[in-house]
């Protein structure tokens, strides 16, 4: 207690400092496979979707970034063994947020699309269970996490797989291609604003005090993507067919109906991440203030002061505009080549996938069920658009980050330990 009361203003100053790092880690990796389709599809340039993703990254974290966050990242650890020693705590937390956020810098570096979720929990089950005891971990929790590494890109890659033949069936393989995208994308349209607004709703709105029913989401959902799908097809009476001798079939045309989507897709999906993932370094950044701000009450929920959550959303901007870019080419072009349809049959699952999980309550990755998505789109064309070299690192990187966050998250543990005593 007299170590908290001490030290307070140093271990607000790391936890902010650590917490900024980690938001920017968030961004230069997680927001990037929230952009990487559009990017490789060439419906959006890099520039245009690092302005949309500043817009709405930003927006989705301050406005649906959460209200109140659990002293204890998603009861991970037992409050019990922490009561006596709640310094314990605080060096946990900020060694959990400067291990994650060293194990994003070294994965953006290297391209590699890793689970920021996994990369925190990791951390935290490591400096848990070594600083702790085994008995302090959840132990349940942490097998329900590993399982989703399997069931997202499954469940993705099976959606985006689906979606894709049907995109190939309905439009692709009709006589007139062009005007079967113009009668049928006003529907992947609607599908696009209703799934991505059921995101939001289910995951993100409930920290700002909209806790709405799952019918009531139902509804809401419906009428936003009624609206986005009105707003498509003003868009989409401008595209006009340009006659090209080399495209016989249209098909160019076709993908420029697509790059409409896209534009939704981008705009939603990086509101929807913002809104989730800014948890990832706000949650253990709130529980250090919080016990340090009560000379070491700890409390099962801790306020996020405003402020905190302007932080988180500003480290996630400045992540992607100065890191992003390697990882938005490994998700875009690295896995399989996209296009506009092929990138809006991945990006929809993924958040189809997003959607699903909510209502069952699965912790699963962004990261990798849109890696699974991409993966399924790339399949329904045969195993030769996969490029295989690069899955295998990308499973690897996956792998490792548990264990590196771990590992990285007991070494600071016992560092900031020997540090306050």
């Amino acid at each position: 207690m007299q170590i908290i009361v001490q030290n307070s203003e140093i271990f607000i100053i790391l936890a902010c400092v650590f917490g900024f790092f980690m938001a920017w880690g968030v961004g230069a990796n997680d927001v990037a496979n929230a952009m990487g389709t559009s990017v490789g599809s060439k419906a959006i340039t890099i520039k245009q979707a690092i302005i949309i993703a500043v817009v709405f990254e930003f927006l989705g974290a301050w406005l649906a970034g959460g209200e109140v966050t659990a002293t204890i990242r998603g009861g991970m650890l037992d409050p019990v063994l922490l009561a006596d020693n709640p310094q314990l705590l605080v060096y946990g937390m900020l060694s959990a947020l400067l291990a994650a956020a060293i194990w994003l810098m070294i994965a953006s570096a290297r391209g590699w699309p890793v689970s920021t979720t996994h990369s925190i929990v990791g951390a935290i089950v490591g400096f848990g269970a070594v600083g702790l005891g085994v008995e302090a971990v959840a132990w349940g929790k942490v097998g329900q996490i590993a399982s989703s590494w399997l069931i997202s890109p499954l469940l993705a890659g099976t959606i985006g797989f689906v979606l894709f033949k049907s995109v190939h069936h309905l439009i692709f393989e009709n006589k007139d291609p062009f005007s079967a995208a113009k009668r049928y994308v006003p529907g992947y349209i609607f599908l696009v604003g209703f799934i991505v607004a059921m995101v939001t709703l289910t995951k993100g709105l409930k920290h700002i005090g909209l806790d709405l029913s799952f019918g009531q989401s139902l509804l809401l959902s419906v009428v936003i993507g009624i609206i986005i799908m009105a707003l498509g097809v003003m868009m989409e009476r401008r595209v006009k067919y340009v006659q090209n001798t080399s495209d016989h079939f249209g098909y160019a045309n076709v993908e420029r109906v697509f790059g409409v989507l896209m534009i939704f897709t981008a705009c939603a999906m990086a509101f929807a991440h913002g809104s989730n993932d800014v948890a990832n370094a706000v949650g253990p950044l709130a529980a250090v203030i919080s016990v340090v701000r009560s000379e070491g009450v700890i409390d099962s929920a801790a306020l996020v002061p405003w402020w905190v959550l302007v932080l988180g959303g500003g480290g996630i901007v400045v992540g992607l505009v100065t890191y992003g870019h390697k990882v938005i080419a490994t998700v875009g072009t690295g896995i399989t080549e996209l296009t506009p349809s092929r990138g809006f049959a991945a990006t929809l699952a993924a958040a189809t996938t997003v959607v699903l999980a909510s209502g069952t309550g699965l912790p699963i990755s962004t990261t990798h069920t849109l890696v699974g998505a991409i993966l399924g789109v790339g399949l329904a064309r045969g195993m030769a658009a996969l490029n295989l070299r690069v899955i295998g690192t990308i499973a690897m990187s996956w792998l490792i980050t548990l264990p590196a966050g771990a590992g990285l998250a007991i070494l600071f543990f016992f560092m900031f330990k020997g540090m306050f005593g």
